[in-house]
Protein backbone atom coordinates (compact mmCIF):
# COMPACT_ATOMS: atom_id res chain seq x y z
CA UNK A 1 0.00 0.00 0.00
CA UNK A 2 1.32 2.84 -0.93
CA UNK A 3 1.68 6.64 0.80
CA UNK A 4 -1.02 8.10 -1.34
CA UNK A 5 -3.62 5.13 -0.17
CA UNK A 6 -2.68 5.56 3.71
CA UNK A 7 -2.64 9.96 3.62
CA UNK A 8 -6.50 8.66 1.94
CA UNK A 9 -7.49 6.23 4.73
CA UNK A 10 -6.33 9.15 7.57
CA UNK A 11 -7.82 11.77 6.36
CA UNK A 12 -11.18 9.92 6.23
CA UNK A 13 -11.20 8.69 9.69
CA UNK A 14 -10.30 11.54 10.83
CA UNK A 15 -12.94 13.63 8.80
CA UNK A 16 -15.18 11.16 10.09
CA UNK A 17 -14.27 11.97 13.80
CA UNK A 18 -14.56 15.70 13.09
CA UNK A 19 -18.05 15.17 11.80
CA UNK A 20 -19.07 13.06 14.52
CA UNK A 21 -17.93 15.53 16.88
CA UNK A 22 -19.43 18.22 15.74
CA UNK A 23 -22.97 16.88 15.23
CA UNK A 24 -22.64 15.97 19.39
CA UNK A 25 -21.82 19.91 19.92
CA UNK A 26 -24.60 21.13 17.80
CA UNK A 27 -27.20 18.15 19.30
CA UNK A 28 -25.92 18.75 22.84
CA UNK A 29 -26.59 22.92 22.08
CA UNK A 30 -30.21 21.93 20.76
CA UNK A 31 -31.52 19.57 23.40
CA UNK A 32 -29.58 20.23 26.45
CA UNK A 33 -31.69 19.58 29.61
CA UNK A 34 -30.25 21.14 32.34
CA UNK A 35 -30.70 19.03 36.08
CA UNK A 36 -33.09 20.77 38.07
CA UNK A 37 -32.28 22.76 41.00
CA UNK A 38 -34.72 20.09 43.47
CA UNK A 39 -35.05 16.50 41.98
CA UNK A 40 -38.72 15.23 41.45
CA UNK A 41 -41.47 16.93 42.64
CA UNK A 42 -41.70 18.09 46.68
CA UNK A 43 -44.87 16.61 48.47
CA UNK A 44 -45.48 18.42 51.72
CA UNK A 45 -47.71 15.47 54.00
CA UNK A 46 -50.05 17.54 56.50
CA UNK A 47 -48.72 16.88 59.90
CA UNK A 48 -51.08 14.47 62.10
CA UNK A 49 -53.06 15.81 64.80
CA UNK A 50 -52.01 14.91 68.50
CA UNK A 51 -52.53 10.98 68.72
CA UNK A 52 -53.44 10.85 65.50
CA UNK A 53 -57.72 11.43 66.03
CA UNK A 54 -59.41 13.92 63.88
CA UNK A 55 -60.96 17.00 65.34
CA UNK A 56 -63.42 16.11 67.27
CA UNK A 57 -67.45 17.69 65.81
CA UNK A 58 -68.53 20.63 67.87
CA UNK A 59 -70.71 19.99 70.31
CA UNK A 60 -74.67 20.34 69.96
CA UNK A 61 -76.48 23.41 71.77
CA UNK A 62 -78.72 22.03 74.54
CA UNK A 63 -82.39 21.68 73.26
CA UNK A 64 -83.34 24.10 76.52
CA UNK A 65 -80.65 26.68 74.74
CA UNK A 66 -82.36 26.27 71.47
CA UNK A 67 -86.31 26.74 72.45
CA UNK A 68 -85.58 29.66 74.22
CA UNK A 69 -85.50 30.88 70.93
CA UNK A 70 -87.51 28.71 69.24
CA UNK A 71 -90.53 29.61 66.66
CA UNK A 72 -93.53 27.65 67.00
CA UNK A 73 -95.17 28.77 63.89
CA UNK A 74 -92.10 28.24 61.78
CA UNK A 75 -92.09 24.50 63.23
CA UNK A 76 -96.05 24.64 62.13
CA UNK A 77 -94.80 25.25 58.58
CA UNK A 78 -92.20 21.97 59.14
CA UNK A 79 -95.17 19.81 61.10
CA UNK A 80 -96.96 19.56 57.83
CA UNK A 81 -94.56 17.02 56.54
CA UNK A 82 -95.62 15.08 59.40
CA UNK A 83 -99.06 14.97 58.93
CA UNK A 84 -98.84 12.97 56.40
CA UNK A 85 -98.61 10.07 59.41
CA UNK A 86 -99.48 11.87 62.40
CA UNK A 87 -102.53 13.81 63.40
CA UNK A 88 -102.09 17.08 66.05
CA UNK A 89 -105.66 17.39 67.34
CA UNK A 90 -107.36 16.85 70.48
CA UNK A 91 -109.00 13.55 69.84
CA UNK A 92 -107.45 13.28 66.43
CA UNK A 93 -107.36 9.87 64.71
CA UNK A 94 -104.09 7.54 64.68
CA UNK A 95 -102.74 7.25 61.15
CA UNK A 96 -99.49 5.55 60.65
CA UNK A 97 -98.17 6.96 63.54
CA UNK A 98 -100.24 7.87 67.09
CA UNK A 99 -101.69 11.27 67.38
CA UNK A 100 -99.24 13.82 68.35
CA UNK A 101 -101.74 16.04 70.81
CA UNK A 102 -100.31 16.79 74.62
CA UNK A 103 -97.18 14.22 73.29
CA UNK A 104 -94.67 16.72 75.53
CA UNK A 105 -94.33 14.92 78.68
CA UNK A 106 -96.64 11.94 77.55
CA UNK A 107 -95.45 8.30 78.43
CA UNK A 108 -93.89 6.69 75.53
CA UNK A 109 -95.91 3.39 73.64
CA UNK A 110 -98.73 4.60 75.44
CA UNK A 111 -101.12 6.26 73.35
CA UNK A 112 -104.57 4.53 73.22
CA UNK A 113 -105.41 2.56 70.20
CA UNK A 114 -102.46 2.71 68.86
CA UNK A 115 -100.15 -0.81 68.07
CA UNK A 116 -96.63 0.21 68.83
CA UNK A 117 -93.81 -2.04 67.42
CA UNK A 118 -91.81 -3.84 69.72
CA UNK A 119 -88.89 -1.96 69.59
CA UNK A 120 -91.02 1.46 70.55
CA UNK A 121 -92.53 -0.68 73.33
CA UNK A 122 -88.80 -1.62 74.93
CA UNK A 123 -87.46 1.80 74.83
CA UNK A 124 -90.68 2.81 76.91
CA UNK A 125 -90.37 0.18 79.32
CA UNK A 126 -93.78 -0.07 80.39
CA UNK A 127 -94.35 3.35 80.15
CA UNK A 128 -91.83 4.50 82.58
CA UNK A 129 -89.86 6.49 79.84
CA UNK A 130 -91.14 9.96 78.45
CA UNK A 131 -91.52 11.93 75.55
CA UNK A 132 -89.50 14.62 77.39
CA UNK A 133 -88.13 17.69 75.49
CA UNK A 134 -84.35 16.00 75.31
CA UNK A 135 -86.02 12.66 74.01
CA UNK A 136 -88.15 14.50 71.47
CA UNK A 137 -85.00 16.17 70.39
CA UNK A 138 -83.08 13.05 69.83
CA UNK A 139 -85.68 10.78 68.36
CA UNK A 140 -86.47 13.26 65.22
CA UNK A 141 -83.14 13.88 64.87
CA UNK A 142 -82.62 10.26 63.52
CA UNK A 143 -85.56 7.61 65.19
CA UNK A 144 -84.15 4.59 63.93
CA UNK A 145 -80.45 5.41 65.91
CA UNK A 146 -82.60 6.69 68.88
CA UNK A 147 -84.77 4.00 68.93
CA UNK A 148 -83.86 0.86 67.56
CA UNK A 149 -85.86 -1.27 66.05
CA UNK A 150 -88.81 1.42 65.42
CA UNK A 151 -91.18 1.56 62.63
CA UNK A 152 -90.56 5.16 61.96
CA UNK A 153 -89.73 5.91 58.53
CA UNK A 154 -88.75 9.29 58.90
CA UNK A 155 -84.99 9.90 58.07
CA UNK A 156 -85.10 12.71 60.76
CA UNK A 157 -83.99 16.52 61.18
CA UNK A 158 -81.03 17.04 60.69
CA UNK A 159 -80.83 20.93 61.31
CA UNK A 160 -80.98 21.60 65.45
CA UNK A 161 -83.17 24.99 64.85
CA UNK A 162 -85.62 22.93 62.69
CA UNK A 163 -86.13 20.95 65.33
CA UNK A 164 -86.29 23.25 68.40
CA UNK A 165 -88.68 24.84 65.97
CA UNK A 166 -91.01 21.85 65.63
CA UNK A 167 -90.48 20.70 69.60
CA UNK A 168 -92.02 24.47 70.23
CA UNK A 169 -94.62 23.67 67.89
CA UNK A 170 -96.11 20.09 69.52
CA UNK A 171 -95.75 22.26 73.13
CA UNK A 172 -98.67 24.22 72.04
CA UNK A 173 -100.68 21.10 70.91
CA UNK A 174 -102.05 21.10 74.28
CA UNK A 175 -104.48 22.75 76.76
CA UNK A 176 -101.52 22.82 79.16
CA UNK A 177 -98.55 22.98 77.51
CA UNK A 178 -95.58 22.35 79.40
CA UNK A 179 -93.31 24.64 80.95
CA UNK A 180 -90.21 25.21 79.14
CA UNK A 181 -86.53 24.39 80.54
CA UNK A 182 -84.32 26.63 81.79
CA UNK A 183 -81.61 27.78 79.65
CA UNK A 184 -78.32 26.55 80.46
CA UNK A 185 -79.07 24.69 83.06
CA UNK A 186 -78.03 21.53 81.65
CA UNK A 187 -74.31 23.51 81.26
CA UNK A 188 -74.41 24.55 84.86
CA UNK A 189 -75.14 20.88 85.91
CA UNK A 190 -72.10 19.88 84.12
CA UNK A 191 -69.53 21.91 86.18
CA UNK A 192 -67.36 20.72 88.64
CA UNK A 193 -68.86 21.50 92.35
CA UNK A 194 -66.15 24.11 94.04
CA UNK A 195 -63.86 21.94 95.81
CA UNK A 196 -65.06 22.58 99.97
CA UNK A 197 -63.41 24.62 101.82
CA UNK A 198 -61.75 23.64 105.47
CA UNK A 199 -64.04 24.32 108.14
CA UNK A 200 -62.62 27.08 110.39
CA UNK A 201 -63.02 25.05 113.49
CA UNK A 202 -60.67 22.50 111.78
CA UNK A 203 -57.99 25.18 112.70
CA UNK A 204 -56.13 24.82 116.25
CA UNK A 205 -58.51 27.92 118.41
CA UNK A 206 -56.11 30.95 119.64
CA UNK A 207 -55.20 30.07 122.89
CA UNK A 208 -55.91 26.50 123.12
CA UNK A 209 -54.20 24.75 125.94
CA UNK A 210 -50.85 22.84 124.95
CA UNK A 211 -50.02 19.75 126.36
CA UNK A 212 -47.23 20.19 129.27
CA UNK A 213 -43.71 19.65 128.42
CA UNK A 214 -42.25 16.49 129.19
CA UNK A 215 -45.80 14.46 129.31
CA UNK A 216 -46.42 11.66 126.97
CA UNK A 217 -49.03 11.88 124.94
CA UNK A 218 -52.16 9.47 126.34
CA UNK A 219 -52.96 6.41 124.72
CA UNK A 220 -56.18 5.79 122.87
CA UNK A 221 -58.49 3.81 124.33
CA UNK A 222 -58.65 -0.33 123.33
CA UNK A 223 -61.08 -1.07 121.07
CA UNK A 224 -63.93 -3.19 122.45
CA UNK A 225 -64.17 -6.95 121.84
Amino acid sequence: MDSNEVNKLLGGFLGTCFIVFSIGLVSDGLFASPAPEKPGFAIEAQEPTEGGAAAPAAAEKPIADLLATANAEAGAAIFKKCQACHSGEKGGPNKVGPDLWDLVDRPVAEHEGFAYSAGMKEFSKGGAEKWTYENINHFITSPKKFVKGTAMGFAGLPKEEDRANVIAYLRTLSDNPKPLPTPGAAADASKPADAAKPADAAKPADGAAKPAEGTAPAKPAAPAQ
